[in-house]
């Protein structure tokens, strides 16, 4: 066993020890898990926003608040899909966003947390946007859910169908009042699960645009429509920590609050570069709170690095699930939310966009490696959109250098080298596609900037 399995084997049998001894309710923990849509780092209070959002303030006093979680990727689907099933998108089948015309989804040889939890007969349930396949065979109810309420993709593409199950409660979802009957069913499974373990997942629409609050939010905050949605994903909040109290379930439930990626059009990704659908850390990198009275220490902060592909691994632990069938890339991390270490060593993170691996990060270090030639979401050059590699890797310190401002490449060549080593190691073991597209990014280099302003294609090769 290598140093990294080994210290990764210690921190979950220190999970284990620490529920050692407490009352038998412990060892099947309920789990809830809020996940908002394109919420920036910076759009809470706990960090730093002004917006008010006085419930999550409440949970990150009585839990911890993690400063460097990341997503597996910076868009819907692809991130949704690495919270579910612990591994990368890129390894699972969903490297991109699934549209309404999709006739695909997470595939059936995947086992999601809500299928593991059903294998210790817990009831679980999804409510909110789900966006792995909308098609019967792919929605929560094949895939361990026992109830379903909610969008089965983003709340601008069409049609705009509201699902109870597999039933069409509204053709066009009504926008305005959603995040009132997200809460509402997510408060009536609570109160319906008492003296049953629970599993909750939670990914609300918001605050991806269009944007929607209601009436009793709407015009409230000084930082317009925006403020209003996330005041109401925080009374949303509240009113599901109140059911947990009121159910006599609070001091038996992790409860997870996190982003599936980072802001959009607006929303604030604080000091970090980036936003949704790059891979600067603006775009990947998102809040974590966590709050489990008795368990997770009040008021910890913990900086170190952590994945949403860590949590399907750590919660089986903490519930006593059975080993998933795929194994996970991410990793244990048990040890920092029960407060027992500030960070575990870890292998290299890839950060991938669609199909390419862009950045890998290492510990403090993250290596920026292919970047597209334009800005996402920007009107594609007539040439066509290519994600190149950067003339020379970028090497950026994120934890002294928090806005990815200054490439020190230069001065840690030794680093650079390390993490490309392991890079190449590692992306052998990912699927033929993904590993096409490695080796055809690396065919492609940028020339005449970091941003790949001209293109340089190999010997033999024409642009089309």
């Amino acid at each position: 066993m290598d140093r990294r399995h080994f210290l990764a084997a210690a921190s979950g049998a220190s999970s284990l020890s620490f529920l050692a001894g407490k009352s038998p309710a412990a060892s099947t923990p309920n789990v809830v898990i809020i996940l908002c849509d394109d919420l920036g780092y910076a759009d809470i209070g706990p960090y730093g926003s002004s917006i008010s959002t006085p419930n999550l303030d409440r949970m990150a006093r009585e839990g911890m608040r993690f400063t460097h979680f990341t997503s597996a990727n910076p868009v819907c689907s692809p991130s949704r899909a690495a919270w579910l099933t612990g591994r990368y998108p890129t390894r699972v089948g969903v490297p991109r966003v699934l549209f309404p015309a999709d006739t695909t989804g997470l595939p059936d040889s995947e086992v999601t947390l809500a299928q593991l939890f059903k294998g210790k007969n817990y009831k679980t349930m999804c409510v909110g946007k789900w966006h792995l396949g909308h098609l019967p065979p792919y929605l929560p109810t094949r895939r361990g859910f026992d109830e379903y309420y909610g969008i089965p993709y983003s709340n601008d593409m069409v049609p705009r169908v509201l699902l109870h199950n597999q039933e069409t409660v509204e053709q066009t979802a009504t926008l305005e009042t959603l995040t009132q009957r997200y809460t509402q069913q997510a408060v009536r499974f609570i109160e319906s699960a008492r003296g049953t373990p629970f599993f909750l997942y939670m990914p609300h629409t918001m605050p991806h645009i269009p944007l929607g609050a209601s009436e009793r939010f709407r015009g409230k905050s000084p930082q317009g429509i925006y403020g209003d949605v996330v005041q109401e994903i925080d009374w949303s909040v509240g009113e599901v920590l109140d059911a947990l109290k009121r159910t006599g379930a609070d001091r038996n439930t992790l409860v997870l609050f996190s982003s599936d990626n980072g802001p959009w059009f607006q929303g604030s990704p604080g000091r970090l570069r980036g936003r949704k659908g790059m891979t600067w850390e603006g775009g990947v990198r998102v809040p974590l709170l966590a709050r489990w009275p008795g368990q997770v220490p009040a008021g910890k902060v913990c900086s170190g690095l952590a994945s949403a592909m860590d949590i399907l691994p750590t919660v089986s632990r903490l519930c006593g699930l059975s080993q998933a069938k795929n194994p996970p890339d991410g990793i244990d991390m048990g040890a920092m939310l029960l407060g027992k270490s500030q960070e575990l060593e870890r292998d290299v993170l890839l950060y991938f966009d669609d199909r390419y691996l862009q950045c890998a990060r290492m510990g403090n270090w993250k290596l920026h490696l292919s970047r597209y030639n334009n800005v996402t979401y920007s009107p594609a050059p007539a040439a066509g959109r290519f994600n190149l590699t950067l003339i020379r890797p970028e090497l950026y310190d994120v934890v002294g250098d928090v806005d990815e401002s200054y490439d020190v490449a230069a001065e840690h060549p030794e680093i650079v080298t390390r993490i490309l080593a392991r890079v190449e190691e590692k992306m052998g073991g990912f699927p033929e596609d993904i590993r096409k597209a490695w080796a055809d990014t690396k065919a492609l280099r940028s020339a005449g900037g970091a941003t790949g302003a001209v293109t340089v294609l190999p010997a033999g090769v024409q642009k089309k």
